[in-house]
């Protein structure tokens, strides 16, 4: 003989509403959305409830021998997710500097204006800048550690040099604007000088390159690692971004070719991605660099550059 569910022979009063003010005191009327959310959560503790619409709005029903232990589960389950999922991480002004970021890749482009130029320095005439330069593989694990830098401020021609500011510029100025121009410079020349030193590590020691697309693929890590960070409980919709804009810059700045260096990229970008994973939890814990560390990081910076050229110039073979 079959027998009916015991929920079946049940009536009408053996069945009462859960009290929401004795489940969540902070809590209002229920909705459908919850109150079938607090069903599941009865069902997984197999307990039995339904849920249904009245005339105050939407209950739910347990059977009334079983109020006590349905009101325990939902009181542990509100309790434990009170503060799920996390507010927003308040947003951080936006700092004044596009001004000296857009300077400073002026300078850039000038440099590349100069390095065309009939030049005697340092009793070099004429300056072969690339030939100085460039991040030279075997040459630079033989010592001449100022090529990891000098690569970066290097460029084939106006195109080369255009492609890289114009794409690359958006996400340093963005970069600056969020970090601090200090910070912000100091991790760009880090991942640029990491990824041309792991680029000449494992390419073939002939291998050369410049260009500051290594850095600027840096960038490109470095804000996605900011936002993995920031918002790393609110990732189900911002994962994808820093790969998209990753993939992106890949496709702009071309695949093929003989001045694409795919290797300089991946490594400027995953070297550019641990960097900034790193500064925006200090950043977090410690809040952004004031006016004078962003000040000494510049200089720091700036002082890094200009040792390396005069390096180039001075020993360069």
């Amino acid at each position: 003989m079959d027998l009916e569910p015991e929920h079946s022979e049940r009536t009408e009063e053996d069945w009462v509403a859960i009290p929401v003010e004795r489940v969540d005191p902070k809590g209002t009327a229920l909705t459908e959305r919850r109150a079938r959310l607090w069903a599941l959560v009865l069902q997984a503790r197999f307990l039995e409830s339904r849920v249904e619409r009245g005339e105050a709005g939407w209950q739910l029903l347990v059977p009334e021998e079983r109020l006590a232990a349905a009101l325990r589960e939902l009181r542990l389950f509100v309790e434990e997710n009170r503060n799920w999922p996390p507010s927003l991480p308040p947003v951080r002004p936006m700092i004044e500097n596009t001004l000296p970021t857009l300077s400073i890749l002026i300078l850039l482009a000038t440099f590349h204006n100069l390095t065309g130029l009939d030049l005697a320095i340092m009793g070099r005439h004429p300056v072969d800048w690339i030939e100085i330069g460039n991040a030279h593989g075997s040459q630079i694990l033989n010592g001449e550690w100022w090529r990891l830098v000098t690569a970066l401020t290097l460029h084939a021609d106006w195109l080369h040099l255009f492609s890289n500011l114009a794409i690359g510029g958006v996400f340093i100025i963005y970069l600056c604007r969020d970090l601090g121009s200090g910070l912000a410079w100091s991790l760009l020349l880090a991942s640029g000088i990491l990824g041309n030193f792991m680029n000449a590590y494992l390419q073939l020691p002939s291998h050369s390159s410049i260009g500051s697309s290594t850095a600027v693929f840096g960038a490109v890590g470095i804000l996605g690692a900011v936002t993995l960070v920031r918002y790393r409980h609110h990732l189900r919709r911002r994962w994808p971004l820093p790969i998209a804009a990753a993939l992106s810059l890949l496709a702009l700045l071309g695949t093929e070719g003989k001045r694409t260096d795919l290797g300089a990229h991946l490594f400027g970008f995953l070297f550019g991605f641990g960097l900034g994973f790193v500064a925006e939890w200090l950043v977090g814990c410690l809040g952004r660099p004031r006016r004078l560390m962003n000040a000494l990081l510049a200089l720091m910076s700036a002082c890094v550059l200009l040792a390396a050229w005069w390096s180039a110039l001075k020993f360069a073979d």
